[in-house]
């Protein structure tokens, strides 16, 4: 403190700087420690609504001064999911028994999933290093309390970290508790990062069979039998999908994409046209113009039209 002016805003920014530059030592944990048992509320009014990344980050290790587990592991998920390339979760206090023994399955896995929310390539030998504690982690949580759901959502990390045989390992531990749809989808998208296309049309229908009104899970398989080059079955499935939620985006663009490609039907290209602007996902989009402009006899203008969409 006495270095920041006596400011504990200060001080936060400073000892979250000495942390992020070597997670792991514990001297700025001990000195943020010492400052939150002289100055809680202080400290307190610093970090709520934390919104930058060191006051989110201090918050973390308060939310474990606190006994606050679940707090800590969502906010140290936030921060990875912003910096990856900085292994946050070597802090002694993530390892510490008293945070992998008590924090719940529910916030480890939402935890996890926030460490990917900005798309990063985790799948590195040195993104796996600095990911180790989490998984470390996850083997504790699925042995203590292994739920479906948190289960499949922490074997999405596992996934993106390029570990796809403990990944189904996690799946079929989250079946041997009850077979849920997200399990299905989870395996469904590691088959699909391995190449096996087929092993993930068997899972997304095993998907449906669980969930049969389920308009998304129709919408996953048509992309798969997509890129199989089936796109008989690709526009049967968004049919099947039409009758759950026809006013659907994505389904309409898609039932137009695949029908294009399938038929070379202008008006089902001229449809794509009209509703590719407004598809969220450009990656998407484009693909489905992909898709669609290799149909059949499809008018020069109609293909330039979409391309410039792509291109916008």
């Amino acid at each position: 403190m006495a270095h920041c002016g006596g400011s504990p805003s200060a001080a936060v920014h400073y000892l979250a700087g000495a942390i992020a530059s070597t997670p792991e030592n514990p001297e700025p944990y001990a000195v943020l420690a010492e400052l939150w048992r002289d100055k809680p509320s202080e400290l307190a009014e610093v970090v709520q609504g934390a919104d930058s990344l060191r006051t989110v980050l201090a918050q973390s290790y308060i939310n474990f001064l606190q006994d606050d587990m679940d707090g800590a592991a969502l906010a140290i998920g936030s921060v990875t999911g912003v910096r990856p390339d900085i292994a946050w979760a070597r802090a002694p206090w993530f390892s510490d028994e008293r945070f992998v023994g008590a924090v719940s399955p529910d916030a480890l896995a939402e935890a996890a999933m926030r460490t990917m929310d900005y798309g990063r390539d985790l799948d590195t030998e040195s993104m796996r290093e600095r990911f180790r504690p989490w998984f470390e982690a996850i083997d504790v949580a699925a042995a203590r309390q292994p739920l479906p759901e948190p289960l499949a959502k922490m074997a999405i990390l596992l996934r993106a970290c390029g570990l796809t045989d403990a990944s189904f390992a996690l799946c079929d531990r989250a079946d041997s508790v009850e077979r849920i749809m997200l399990t299905e989808v989870v395996r469904a998208g590691t088959w699909r990062k391995l190449g096996d296309l087929q092993q993930a049309v068997a899972a997304f229908e095993r998907a449906l069979a669980l969930d049969p009104a389920n308009w998304s899970l129709y919408l996953d398989l048509a992309d798969v039998r997509a890129e199989q080059g089936n796109f008989t079955s690709a526009v049967q499935l968004i049919d099947q999908a039409m009758i759950y939620e026809p006013a659907e985006l994505s389904l309409r663009a898609a039932g137009a994409a695949y029908r294009a490609r399938l038929t070379g039907s202008r008006a089902d290209l001229s449809e794509l046209i009209e509703l590719a602007p407004n598809l969220p996902n450009d990656s998407y989009r484009d693909l489905l113009i992909d898709h669609a402009c290799a149909g059949p006899a499809l008018p020069a203008e109609l293909v330039a039209a979409a391309r410039r969409i792509q291109n916008s």
